[in-house]
């Protein structure tokens, strides 16, 4: 099946209201994956070591052109200081659209407990980077003459930032984050020729994380909130996720659902018929001394899907400059 004679489709399956294929960094399920940064600044240099992610996600396996994504992504403290630093540089593919983009942060700790062995943390974290949009339409014209076609690749490069918090207490958290607070055009338009210039993103997370005291089991409960502000679009994530103590460091796994807020309305035989987006994803991960390995597998589950394949992540980490647990609670993405 080719991608490109099948965009229609896709748009449906998508649930997009107005066809934006670039948003910055995609908002996927990888955060799960010990990965928080990626979608909030503040989370940069929180834990008591110093990260290196790397993921690559295939969605559509046997499908040309289909979406594809890599990040790169490293963060930690700046010494023993309060600040940390980061930087997250990412490659995203989708059909005939593409974007690539670099992004470094700064964030800054502060801790409001007597000592560091009660976890009582406010944190702030600013993200500013370039993401350069592509969009080629040199096929455009294999069918002929379009006056709306200009037969070219068109390219744009724009600067952004994101902004965010983090709270933590004990064991709990607490994130929100404003992405692509900046308006830009991008190479996003529709038929009318109209560019969409907002591309602000609304994230919240809250979790925490439950054990029994000498127990190797603990289980973290977890939500995330998104908001599309242009096309005023919202979902929501429900999570669970185990964790293993084990000799060699822990094994995880859990389940996250996500399930959008607003339908997308198709004709179903003589009928108008609507859906909301629907994920499944499960994922199951390993921390072996200082090294990290995880798998995420993203099923949808609609009636009305662009491929019945399900959406393939891997993510390779491996923490470095590590100081000692200092904090007296269950707080893996902090100790």
């Amino acid at each position: 099946m080719n991608l490109k004679k099948y965009c229609l489709i896709a748009i449906v399956a998508l649930f997009t209201k107005i066809g934006l294929a670039q948003e910055g960094l995609p908002i996927y399920s990888d955060y799960l994956t010990d990965n928080y940064y990626l979608i909030h600044p503040s989370m940069a240099g929180v834990a008591n070591c110093a990260k290196v992610r790397l993921t690559a996600r295939k969605q559509w396996f046997g499908v040309d052109d289909a979406p594809s994504l890599q990040t790169l992504s490293v963060n930690g403290r700046i010494g023993e200081t309060s600040s940390a630093v980061g930087a997250i540089v990412y490659n995203d593919a989708n059909g005939f659209h593409s974007q690539t983009g670099a992004y470094l942060t700064y964030a800054h700790h502060l801790m409001f407990s007597r000592n560091e062995i009660d976890l009582n943390m406010l944190s702030f974290g600013l993200s500013a980077g370039f993401v350069q949009y592509k969009l080629d339409e040199t096929s455009f014209l294999d069918e002929g003459f379009d006056p709306l076609i200009e037969g070219i690749e068109q390219s744009a490069t724009n600067f952004n930032i994101d902004f965010g918090f983090s709270y933590h207490f004990i064991d709990f958290y607490a994130h929100a984050t404003v992405k692509n607070i900046l308006k830009n055009e991008g190479v996003n338009f529709n038929e009318q020729g109209i560019t969409f210039d907002n591309l602000r993103t609304y994230l919240f997370s809250l979790g925490n994380t439950f054990s029994s005291y000498g127990s190797d089991w603990s289980y973290e409960p977890s939500i995330m909130y998104m908001y599309r502000d242009a096309t005023k679009e919202s979902s929501i994530d429900i999570n669970a996720k185990a964790y293993k103590t084990m000799d060699f460091g822990k094994v995880w796994g859990g389940l996250s659902y996500r399930r959008s807020f607003d339908g997308a309305e198709f004709l179903d035989g003589s009928g108008v018929s609507s859906q909301k987006l629907q994920y499944f994803t499960p994922f199951v991960g390993v921390d072996y001394n200082s090294f990290v390995f995880a798998y995420t597998y993203s099923y949808q589950a609609n009636s009305v899907v662009f491929n019945n394949g399900g959406f393939h992540q891997i993510t390779l980490g491996y923490n470095f400059n590590c100081r000692r647990e200092k904090y007296e609670c269950n707080c893996p993405n902090v100790n």
